[in-house]
């Protein structure tokens, strides 16, 4: 028996193979990851199109993820953490490090996905920020910046002090910004 390649410990007939083939389909965002792992790993290309999200379907090219997913040997893949995902939540995150080989270099992809489940109850791949570093090379735990909204309007540098003392605000209050 194989081994499945997401290194869930189980067979990959008990695994991930029965998403990809159809089978089953996965109940939370880490299996969808794990699958989508293991389809890179034997070239399902199919099954990576069709786990994308619509919106996320249009710059999907098969032909250079096929040749991507040839060229490179699959080493392995670290879950580093999830957020929600889980089967009854509609939104997931999960952050994973897949180590691979290509033209003799080995690289870790690092990655924090987004995921999203549809009414339907089919988990979808929405996006992710990622990160290829050279195996050893130090990288770290991150979250995906979040979008600061300012509650008052920007003072700008050269408009009046917002203290009333009719100076510049870089020549007042800005002084130590």
């Amino acid at each position: 028996m194989q081994k499945c390649p997401c290194e869930s410990g189980l067979n990959y007939s008990e695994c991930c193979e029965k998403y990809i083939s159809g089978k089953a389909r996965p109940a939370t965002a880490e299996l969808l990851m794990r699958a989508r792992y293991s389809a890179y790993s034997k070239v399902e290309v199919e099954y990576l199109k069709k786990t994308l999200a619509p919106e996320s379907r249009h710059d999907f090219d098969m032909a250079a993820t096929k040749k991507w997913a040839e060229v490179a040997v699959w080493k392995g893949l670290k879950i580093l953490s999830t957020k929600n995902g889980l089967e009854n939540d509609s939104k997931g995150v999960v952050e994973f490090v897949a180590t691979y080989t290509a033209e003799g270099e080995t690289l870790e992809h690092h990655e924090v996905s987004q995921f999203r489940k549809s009414d339907t109850g089919d988990w979808y791949f929405i996006d992710g920020d990622a990160h290829t570093h050279k195996e050893g090379e130090s990288h770290q735990h991150y979250e995906k910046p979040q979008t600061v909204i300012r509650e008052a309007p920007k003072i700008e540098r050269n408009g009046p002090c917002t203290c009333g003392s009719g100076k510049k605000y870089k020549k007042c209050c800005g002084l130590n910004n």
